[in-house]
């Protein structure tokens, strides 16, 4: 009776085979200034993956990012501790990953998308470069379906669509991160994908745990990579984050990615700019900062299956919204939101200014009804304000101006309308309801 033998597969063989670097390319640390190690070797390129080896025997990540006078600079992923002239350095022939999958969901990765929730390991499908091109122009559906964000201000006066990007702008303690986690866990995405870039280790915990909730968490991948992370790092957060999302794009879900902050990515890049040579432009920053934000934005949006809907922080300085980060996101997204620190002080939550923020795509978006009780509310409002001085030190006196008298009259409300709790939540359609409801008895030949 002929012998049996167990069916071979070489498989598993080649995909291990494909890991491995036939020859080794190495070179040696020559000196460390600052947060750059200049190196003489190996044999590289711009974005290439390195490994030092330090004076302990330790391994350190860490990228290259330029060359100086036949040196090659590198910048670490990890701690520097350890290394030091004299330590190896070795190239590893491929730039930065990160897993992907359904497995993700729930989870909290770090900078470079290791799991930093201590609940084991994670099922994934494959890798995603972190470094990627935005889709084709022609390739990207236009945008016609609105989503609903769950919060009556945006849903209501600012109307976001399916693939669009929004910027939210404001200053510091004035309720970004509070509001994203009430989009997180109202917002009609399949997905959620939350880069918390910069952000103080304390702040965390206190997002996950209580502004996006245990509903939230089920349905997002939170990327953290906290302002005490080498710049690198933080830097490829906000790259992991968007990869990770192109993912589920790619699966055709519909995903909302949400950065907080644009800045802190910018002031991240401004480091490893300047710790590279590059000279300081405008207020500090170099040159390829504003090459890297819109190639960064322009990765979500749509594309030819799935969307990425997006929402990007940006904290400006001194509450000037023209600064240069400020200035060039705005120039690159579908539109703002931006919280005003005055209405915080009135404990007006959440603090959307409606007059100074805009959805560039609502007009498309929404039924003519929707449209025309939108501009009403707008119109009340900025009649409101114009005149709100004279208000206030009692100088107007009723009967003056039929515009001014229905904008008095009918403030009270508008601000109970763009009010809304922390924990409420409503539909597009409940919020549309509302809005048509409030303007109904609004006699429009006075306007």
């Amino acid at each position: 009776m002929p012998r049996e033998f167990p069916s071979f597969s070489a498989e598993k063989y080649q995909k291990k085979l494909a890991t491995i670097e036939p020859l080794s390319r190495s070179g040696q640390v020559e000196k460390v200034v600052g947060l750059t190690i200049e190196a003489i070797g190996p044999p590289t390129f711009v974005g290439e993956t390195c490994f030092f080896k330090t004076l302990s025997g330790k391994e350190v990540l860490g990228e290259v990012v330029g060359f100086r006078d036949g040196k090659v600079l590198l910048l670490p992923l990890g701690e520097m501790e350890g290394i030091g002239p004299g330590s190896e350095v070795f190239a590893r022939d491929h730039t930065l990953t990160t897993p992907v999958g359904p497995g993700l969901l729930g989870r909290i990765l770090d900078g470079l998308g290791r799991p930093i929730d201590e609940r084991g390991k994670m099922e994934i499908e494959g890798y995603y470069p972190l470094q990627a091109t935005s889709p084709n122009p022609l390739a990207r559906t236009r945008i016609k379906t609105p989503l609903s964000l769950g919060v009556k201000a945006i849903d209501g006066v600012l109307t976001c669509g399916q693939g669009q990007r929004m910027g939210i702008f404001a200053g510091s303690g004035v309720g970004k991160s509070t509001l994203l986690g009430m989009i997180a866990r109202n917002s009609a995405a399949d997905i959620n994908v939350i880069g918390l870039i910069g952000e103080r280790g304390r702040e965390v915990k206190e997002f996950i745990e209580k502004d996006l909730g245990p509903e939230g968490l089920a349905r997002s991948v939170v990327v953290v990579a906290t302002s005490d992370q080498p710049a690198l790092v933080r830097i490829k957060g906000a790259y992991t984050a968007t990869a990770i999302a192109e993912y589920f794009r790619d699966q055709g879900a519909n995903v909302m990615l949400m950065m907080d902050s644009v800045t802190r990515f910018a002031l991240a890049q401004r480091e490893v700019g300047l710790a590279s040579g590059e000279p300081p432009a405008t207020r500090g920053y170099t040159p390829s900062v504003f090459t890297l934000i819109p190639k960064l934005l322009e990765r979500s949006g749509t594309a030819e299956r799935g969307s990425i809907t997006a929402l990007y922080t940006v904290l400006v300085e001194g509450d000037d919204m023209n600064e240069p980060v400020a200035d060039t996101v705005r120039g690159t997204l579908d539109g703002h939101i931006v919280l005003s620190r005055s209405l915080a002080h009135e404990n007006h939550y959440p603090a959307i200014d409606v007059l100074a923020s805009v959805s560039r795509l609502m007009i498309d978006l929404v039924p003519a009804e929707h449209n025309r009780a939108a501009a009403i509310l707008r119109q009340l409002l900025a009649i409101y304000k114009a005149n709100e001085d004279l208000i206030n030190i009692g100088a107007y006196v009723t009967g003056s101006n039929p515009r001014v008298d229905l904008a008095l009259r009918m403030y009270p409300a508008i601000q109970k309308f763009l009010r809304q709790e922390i924990q409420e939540r409503y539909s597009l359609a409940e919020t549309v309801e509302l809005l048509q409801t409030l303007v109904a008895e609004v006699d429009e030949s006075v306007l």
